[in-house]
């Protein structure tokens, strides 16, 4: 199995050494930050023996055992087939991290990047290469959300893609090509879509903020667990998607005008966290967050298993 660098050890490139590692990849861990490098391996042997716990792996030891932390980029890139950057959301720093590792990485090392925001030309252009480099962004945790989306920069190599696709597919993710650049890739203008009537709504009155969230966690988040918005409609007419159209599109285009008007969240906001703080202390995030990661593993486990039984 090829080797695969991180360079980052926060949580996006903890959980890419899960990804890769559960694959049976060899993986080289680094971070700039001492403390970063030391607490990696704790932490990833924890979310380790929890994906025992539910699962989806079979031997934590082992996984673990195919992570290394080393003490320089240098070290993390060299002899690598692929790396994936995961520094935090600063241009002028994926900009100098970008060039640091075109200069150490062998030529045919791809290089991608995590960012959730930045087109990979922002901050590739001026490298020598620069055909080798795209955007890899993935869901967090991306060990239990499989999709990552493969954004390239107009001079992105069509094989680079192709190797990265592929590589991504081989380990387990679902990697979802963007055609060209677009800020926020697919995922965040979905998901921006629906925030930003899910705040309309909410702060014209319409709904509550609990109220909200039971509409999407037990109606829509449903059937999306599984299927998507197109195969959903096409199901949802008795002949199919265009049946689906013709019969509510109206409905739709009316609604879609209403909502063109773009609002901020500002004004909003503060009723918002005041209404979560009721619910869930600050102190209490990160148990929360263990909670939804036990969730989404036993999501998993019954999807891995549903495709099994169907043979998909």
């Amino acid at each position: 199995m090829d080797t695969i660098g991180i360079v980052g050890a926060g949580l996006i490139g903890r959980a890419w050494a899960i990804v890769f590692a559960r694959s049976g990849h060899p993986v080289k861990l680094w971070d700039g930050e001492a403390k970063q490098r030391e607490a990696a391996l704790p932490i990833v042997g924890g979310r380790l023996r929890d994906l025992e716990a539910a699962g989806l792996i079979g031997d934590p030891a082992a996984v673990l055992k195919r992570i290394a932390v080393v003490g320089t980029m240098a070290e993390a890139v060299r002899g690598v087939s692929y790396v994936q950057e995961c520094l935090p959301e600063i241009l002028e720093l994926k900009r100098k991290t970008f060039a640091e590792m075109d200069a150490l990485a062998a030529p045919e090392t791809i290089l991608a990047s995590s960012t959730s925001t930045m087109p990979a030309s922002s901050f590739t252009e001026t490298l020598k290469g620069r055909a080798r480099c795209l955007v890899a962004h993935p869901v967090n945790p991306p060990y239990l959300v499989p999709v990552v989306e493969l954004s390239g920069a107009p001079w992105t190599s069509p094989p680079t893609l192709a190797r990265a696709r592929q590589l991504q597919e081989a380990a387990g993710q679902k990697p979802v090509t963007v055609q060209r650049e677009i800020a926020g890739f697919i995922l965040n203008r979905l998901q921006g879509a629906l925030l930003n009537e899910a705040f309309r709504l909410v702060e014209d009155g319409y709904v509550t903020p609990e109220d909200l969230d039971t509409t999407i966690a037990h109606g829509l988040g449903l059937r999306w667990s599984f299927m998507g918005p197109f195969e959903t409609i096409d199901l949802n007419a008795p002949d199919g998607l265009a049946d689906y159209c013709r019969r509510y599109g109206p409905v739709y285009y009316t609604m879609a005008k209403e909502q063109a008007d773009p609002r901020s969240w500002e004004a909003v906001t503060p009723v918002l966290e005041a209404n979560r703080r009721r619910h869930l202390p600050a102190a209490r995030l990160g148990e929360r967050q263990a909670w939804r990661d036990r969730r989404l593993m036993a999501l998993a486990a019954h999807k891995i298993a549903m495709d099994e039984r169907e043979g998909t």
